[in-house]
């Protein structure tokens, strides 16, 4: 092994320890939506693999101007995406700029691809969880705790709601909006007024 593969490893290892401090200790026990530990760990390990092989050799700039139109549309596009597909998404685009830029180690290479890989298994703690879609609905009342109104839903709707993020609160019409992240397969979508939605980056919780 080289010694720049070893200082790469390093720097990654020390990357690797602080965002586990980061996302780990300091984020989780507060995290309002669940796929957020994933893309964290996506962008950061995304970025430094990008980084890393940008700078193991020469790096023409219209492929700099490429990368940053990739990622513009992906930002662009999101709207179709769950938080966690655009995780992915970022990952894959990473893994074919690192892949496909020429005169690079395989060494370098099969490292950053090894670490991408890993950070996604260790990061996405949703596998085993059932799949998931997002409803938004208005609830005939004012509600400022969501646990008042998720022990509502799940009352009228009969349905495994995961979570519940209130979006917007009228007192005067007393009515509250929100959006609400419950177990796919279930009962919910015949809920008269429900809008089904397909998850976005705004709406999933």
């Amino acid at each position: 092994m080289t010694s720049d593969a070893i200082d790469l490893l390093i720097r990654f290892g020390i990357d690797s320890v602080v965002m586990l401090l980061l996302v780990g200790l300091l984020y989780r026990p507060r995290q309002s939506v669940p796929s957020m530990p994933l893309v964290l760990a996506s962008l950061n390990a995304g970025l430094f693999a990008a980084l890393a092989a940008i700078t193991g050799g020469e790096f023409a700039a219209g492929i700099g101007f490429g990368l940053f139109g990739l990622l513009s549309l992906l930002r662009l596009r999101s709207a179709a995406f769950t938080i966690k597909d655009v995780a992915y998404t970022f990952i894959a685009l990473i893994l074919a700029l690192v892949n496909g830029l020429p005169d690079r180690d395989y060494a370098l290479l099969g490292i950053i691809n090894v670490a991408l890989l890993l950070v996604v298994l260790i990061a996405d703690d949703t596998r085993s969880q059932p799949a998931s879609r997002v409803m938004r609905l208005t609830l005939e009342r004012a509600v400022t705790d969501p646990e008042d109104a998720r022990a509502d839903l799940v009352a009228r709707l009969s349905v495994d709601v995961l979570s519940v993020v209130i979006e917007e609160i009228d007192f005067v019409r007393e009515t509250t909006r929100v959006t609400v992240l419950y177990v796919a397969g279930a009962g919910a979508a015949a809920v008269t007024g429900a809008e089904q939605l397909s998850p976005t980056m705004k709406d999933v919780v």
